[in-house]
């Protein structure tokens, strides 16, 4: 039995044979749907130069996304602060819970989410690094708290709107960040999930209550892949396993069709390379599937789950979201009138 909240994770993938306004309106419509199946909240992510994600430009995502939907929480899951001056993600994000309130959230990330060069263009002349990552974030909140008599930089919009603020990662800098600010904390265990289990401790011990938040809050991100049959998910899944080998083989594309053998066709060290980074995922038959969700829950103790699926059907992929919450709602119903 799932008794967490479910969230989507989306970066509105490009699939081969189509474009990145195509990717756009299956997030809008992907957005809709998660609206009315009771998904917690839906956040965006934030990536450059990559043929395969259309989320680059996030704030604009999130406006369109918000504006399709009336309840939903949306946020960006994240922005990569290192390519930003505070000040304007203060502006932009001011801006969408000036036109949504109530339902902007505002994740913040250390890693650039894109290769050197690329945030070099992103930044220009501009200082900032990763190691500045600390001092933004609190900048950050400055922007957003009420002006202080005589401030002369104020964020319009922005200032006094208290845009809550969640720190990603997938190390334990992010978690000791998180827990000294007293901010929720997502862990990237979708692609990285090597530090997890020591990043969610050293959280949760080291947590400090504050205005946003009075007990720890764990996110984790999680690979889930359901379909009628354990067989056709997992032929399903090949789609991200392909776009994870060529990404590491330097060759990053559009996301790719599905294709049969997929892992046969892999050198060793490749299949040892997706085993470690796809270890957190469900895949299969909606009881599989949330078997699998239901014991990552027990493992580790998180307080949210956030799903991501890439599938290069856009209908399956609804599918998959959707076998996921039907069966969540079977058994919620089952267990209330037992």
């Amino acid at each position: 039995m799932i008794n967490v909240p479910l969230s989507v994770l989306d970066l509105s993938p490009i699939c081969e044979g189509s474009g990145a306004g195509q990717a756009l309106r299956n997030t809008i419509d992907l957005a809709r749907h998660a609206e009315a199946w009771g998904f917690n909240r839906y956040w965006l992510a934030e990536h450059h130069n990559m043929p395969g994600i259309a989320s680059a430009a996030t704030a604009v995502v999130i406006g369109q996304v918000a504006a399709a939907t009336s309840t939903l929480r949306v946020g960006s899951g994240g922005v990569m602060l290192p390519n930003h001056a505070p000040l304007v993600i203060t502006e932009q994000y001011g801006t969408l819970a000036a036109l949504f309130p109530g339902r902007i959230e505002l994740g913040l990330g250390r890693a650039p989410g894109t290769d050197q060069h690329t945030a070099h263009a992103l930044r220009r002349t501009l200082t900032g690094s990763s190691d500045d990552f600390p001092r933004d974030v609190l900048e950050l909140q400055h922007y957003f708290r009420e002006p202080e008599p005589g401030q002369q930089i104020q964020a319009v919009p922005g200032a006094g709107l208290n845009v809550p603020l969640w720190i990603l990662g997938s190390s334990l800098f992010g978690a000791q960040l998180a827990a000294a600010l007293g901010l929720p904390y997502a862990f990237a265990s979708h692609f990285a999930p090597g530090a997890m289990m020591q990043a969610i401790a050293v959280y949760r011990e080291r947590f400090e209550p504050s205005e946003q938040l009075d007990k720890p809050h764990v996110m984790l991100g999680m690979n889930v892949v359901a379909a009628d049959t354990d067989e056709e998910a997992a032929f399903l899944r090949t789609s991200v396993m392909q776009s994870f080998v060529n990404l590491r083989r330097g060759t990053p594309g559009k996301l790719p069709p599905p294709i049969e053998n997929y892992e046969e066709r892999l050198m060793p060290a490749e299949r040892m390379m997706l085993d470690e980074s796809l270890s957190c995922s469900a895949v299969g038959s909606p009881d599989v599937a949330m078997a699998e969700i239901a014991a990552f829950i027990e493992r580790t103790g998180a307080d949210e789950i956030m799903m991501t699926c890439h599938i290069h059907d856009h209908a399956k992929r609804l599918k998959s979201f959707e076998l996921v919450v039907e069966r969540m709602n079977v058994q919620a119903e089952a267990q209330a009138s037992a």
